[in-house]
């Protein structure tokens, strides 16, 4: 297993461009998946979730977990047990995060409780803490069927009590981010290998087409956009994948390519020093990538 991380790693970094440093961050993990970065630079905390055991609670022996990397290289964990915790955001001293096939969003307070913020949803996938105490997810109860086809996928967002469908139909909304200096929110639809936006005024926008399965997403302060791309997942790109690590600049659609050849970059985050984190779920991994 040593081996196959540390091999792993090296086709991540052997295809990193000029402007990036790619580096090693956590080895070691258990299928890691979703992941939140808060703050940046050396002071940077790392939340993760890990998946060996998908879809299967603890008192039925799952190993799912919800965890933390502080800034000094330790690991703690917050949450054990779940069944399927999938993406999670921060805001405010809160840790939210999807559990998918137990239909809920969890919220882990700064005292340490963790108590339900939404329960009987459909398969929710994605999650971002919007402006003004708002809540974006997405439910992804039919991956792939578009609602033409009875296809049942939702956007939504909760402010206050009131959960709002945003949009309906896609054929899978994967995960989402919201814009923090314009309040436009943005998410991945895998299977369409697409890109989608919607502003305050609610329109939604085709952003990006012509994907390769987009599924980790997230922004920054700077007006730039971070995906992932997994059309092979499990495979480094000296075995043949393609699956790659994206920034763009949202005015102009400007595509920048941080990495390439990563097995499996699921799930993405930016710090606020501009270090760009993301999963590598086969390998075992947590990689960034710092601007030089």
């Amino acid at each position: 297993m040593k081996h196959f991380v540390m091999f792993a790693f090296a086709a991540c970094s052997s295809v990193a461009l000029a402007a990036y440093d790619v580096q090693l961050v956590q080895a070691g993990l258990n299928r890691p998946y979703g992941i939140e970065v808060v703050g940046g630079g050396d002071g940077a905390r790392v939340y993760f979730t890990q998946l060996p055991t998908p879809g299967v609670p603890g008192s039925m022996g799952g190993m799912n977990s919800v965890n933390l990397r502080r800034p000094n290289g330790t690991l703690s964990i917050i949450s054990m047990g779940e069944p399927d915790p999938l993406h999670l955001s921060f805001s405010q001293g809160n840790l939210f995060w999807t559990c998918r096939s137990a239909g809920v969003i969890l919220r882990a307070q700064p005292n340490g409780s963790i108590a339900p913020v939404l329960t009987g949803l459909m398969r929710p996938t994605g999650v971002e803490a919007g402006p003004h105490g708002s809540l974006y997810f997405t439910q992804v109860p039919t991956p792939g069927v578009p609602g033409s086809m009875g296809g049942m996928n939702t956007v939504n967002v909760l402010f206050g009590n009131v959960t709002t469908v945003l949009t309906t139909g896609e054929p899978e909304p994967t995960d989402i981010a919201v814009d923090p200096r314009t309040g436009t929110a943005y998410w991945t639809c895998k299977s369409a290998g697409v890109i989608l936006s919607r502003n305050r005024c609610g329109t939604v926008s085709l952003f990006l087409s012509g994907l390769s399965q987009p599924n980790g997403i997230d922004t920054d302060e700077r007006g730039n956009l971070f995906f992932t791309e997994v059309p092979t997942p499990g495979l480094s790109g000296s075995m043949g994948g393609m699956n790659k690590v994206w920034k763009v600049r949202i005015r102009d659609r400007a595509m920048t390519l941080v990495n390439a050849g990563d097995p499996e970059p699921n799930d993405i985050s930016v710090s606020q020093s501009g270090a760009i984190y993301w999963t590598c779920t086969s390998a075992g991994v947590i990689v960034r990538a710092v601007p030089r």
